[in-house]
């Protein structure tokens, strides 16, 4: 197996027996029992809440186990705290980065193991230091730049460089593609195997089938709180993993029938945008969608789409400058202002992008979330008050049809996972049987049940005679899910294709701006555009 040490029986990098732990009445962890080599990668796959990361946090200090061991290189440790794991070797890079947005990198990097009370030496050091560990690992990073003037893929190699300043032996990453383009995806792959090949332990959590297949040696599965399996990646296969993680066959792919398209639902012509800083986002963008399919956006991030989803849903960049039209239904649309609440009354639903930030108001409570812009719905009435009794009924009953985990309306949306985040918002956009829905990233950070779950929902909802946006990075969804293919890049739309005759080498030209229609065959796609990715949970 690559990367491991030449000793014969080496003490594993990390064991852990019996490791338990209860918040309340929900046993997040039930008698865990794990053993990680040294010099592997080992993945750890469940669905969202089967107690994934609440291991991992354990390991790293941020909880501590009701019952249990830990034993690092063969010897027991009480990891008390995130000091006492960074002591023991264990560095940990969260889905949600941990870095300080106004600080430089280099800031960043030594914050909490300063050499003293004088920053000057520290700094001095961890600058050639950081230069050695960029140049050995591939993780170059201006060490001057500020943290919020960077890509998220240069974020998480800050994250990772911290992590290795600190000497990190064994690295924990959380979700660490859910934010990348597939570029930065490989690009971050590349940098593992070489952790791994220098004999550092990578312990990587993942709801891609894909990643673990392409990535690991070893796979570890939990269900409910419980290790259900361990085995060689190299044994198995995404079906029978994916089985295990569910506790059922999975299909991954998806079944859908012939759409039947109607009459047209969003008629955008002409959709210019110039951000605040001057910027022009979008370049004159004109698209159809009728009743009945799905018009999938196909992209890398970054190229606009958010744009387009933020003004179709009615709240555009505050000061940006807009021109053309939207109709739906034949109804023109405001373009400017905030119009979020007219757009619901005419019928949109929107699924944004950042569940988090856009989606959710995280310290409310799942029934409040749940009513989020229906509030004012005549079956949440009572006079003039809202009737809170029917808020929270309504709430319970689309967490239990929609399998959200645990289904407590009481709980504060940021105590959920981050998938069943993710149903709580597609519960209430697609019960309200918009005549739209704008769905962005459906199915970033959320495991195999629940995409095929949410596909589901979608496919339903356009066999009903409703119209789909959808965007998303994951090409293979785009081409699962879509009836067309629209390809933006850099604010246009560079063609549309049907998904049946479409090609990944097509569309990979298109989302680099290229038009094979007009581009000689021997002309060479950049590799960062050629990968396209695939779909979440899913193997090409």
């Amino acid at each position: 197996m690559a990367g491991q040490p030449g000793a014969a029986n080496p003490s594993p990098a990390i064991e852990l027996q019996g490791i338990s732990k209860a918040f309340g009445p929900v046993q997040a962890n039930k008698d865990i029992n794990l053993v990680v080599p040294k010099g592997t990668i080992h993945g750890i796959i469940g669905e969202n809440g089967a107690g994934k990361s609440t291991l991992m946090s354990i390991l790293y200090g941020f909880y501590r186990p009701d019952s249990g061991e830990i034993l690092i290189g063969g010897q027991p440790i009480a990891i008390t705290d995130s000091q006492t794991a960074i002591r023991a070797g264990i560095g940990m890079v969260f889905q949600h980065f941990k870095l300080v947005q106004n600080f430089t990198v280099l800031e960043n990097i030594i914050l909490g193991a300063e050499d003293g009370g004088l920053l000057r030496p520290s700094l001095s050091r961890a600058r050639g230091e950081l230069k050695r560990l960029a140049n050995e690992y591939e993780l170059q990073v201006d060490p001057d730049a500020l943290i919020e003037d960077l890509s998220v893929g240069h974020q998480q190699r800050v994250e990772i460089l911290k992590a290795l300043y600190r000497q990190a032996d064994i690295l924990i990453l959380d979700e660490p593609t859910g934010v990348l383009t597939p570029a930065e995806a490989d690009h971050l792959f590349r940098i593992l195997r070489g952790l791994r090949d220098e004999g550092k332990t990578i312990i990587l959590i993942t709801h891609k089938l894909r990643e673990i297949m392409e990535i690991t040696d070893n796979v570890s599965v939990m269900r409910r709180g419980e290790m259900v399996a361990s085995v060689k990646t190299s044994d198995t296969s995404p079906a029978q993993l994916a089985e295990l993680m569910v506790g059922r066959k999975v299909l991954l792919r998806v079944e859908k029938a012939p759409a039947r398209p109607g009459a047209p639902v969003l008629e955008v012509r002409g959709l210019r945008m110039v951000d605040a800083s001057g910027v022009e986002r979008l370049r004159g963008i004109d698209l159809d969608i009728r009743a009945g399919e799905v018009l999938g956006i196909a992209g890398v991030a970054g190229n606009g789409q958010t744009q387009l989803l933020e003004i179709l849903g009615g709240y555009p960049e505050t000061g940006a400058k807009l021109e053309g039209q939207i109709k739906l239904k034949g109804q023109p649309l405001a373009l400017a202002g905030s119009d979020a609440r007219a757009r619901r009354q005419a019928g949109i639903g929107h699924i944004p992008e950042d569940r988090q930030v856009e989606g959710l108001i995280m310290d409310f409570a799942a029934w409040e979330n749940v009513a989020f812009g229906y509030h004012d719905a005549p079956e949440f009435q009572n006079g003039m008050l809202m009737n809170q009794s029917a808020i929270r009924a309504d709430a319970a009953a689309k967490m239990q049809r929609f399998d959200v985990r645990p289904p407590n309306p009481e709980l504060a949306a940021k105590n959920f996972s981050g998938g069943n985040q993710q149903k709580i918002v597609v519960a209430r956009e697609v019960e309200r049987n918009p005549d739209l829905l704008l769905i962005g990233q459906p199915t970033r950070g959320v495991d195999i049940g629940a995409i095929e779950f949410i596909h589901k929902r979608l496919i339903e909802l356009r066999d009903a005679g409703k119209a789909v946006l959808l965007v998303s990075v994951e090409l293979d969804e785009i081409l699962a899910l879509s009836d067309r293919i629209a390809v933006m890049f850099d604010g246009r739309i560079m063609g549309e294709r049907l998904p049946h005759e479409a090609t990944t080498a097509d569309l990979g030209c298109l989302m680099a701006g290229v038009d094979p229609a007009t581009t000689a065959p021997e002309d060479a796609i950049p590799p960062a555009a050629a990968h396209v990715g695939t779909l979440p949970g899913h193997t090409g």
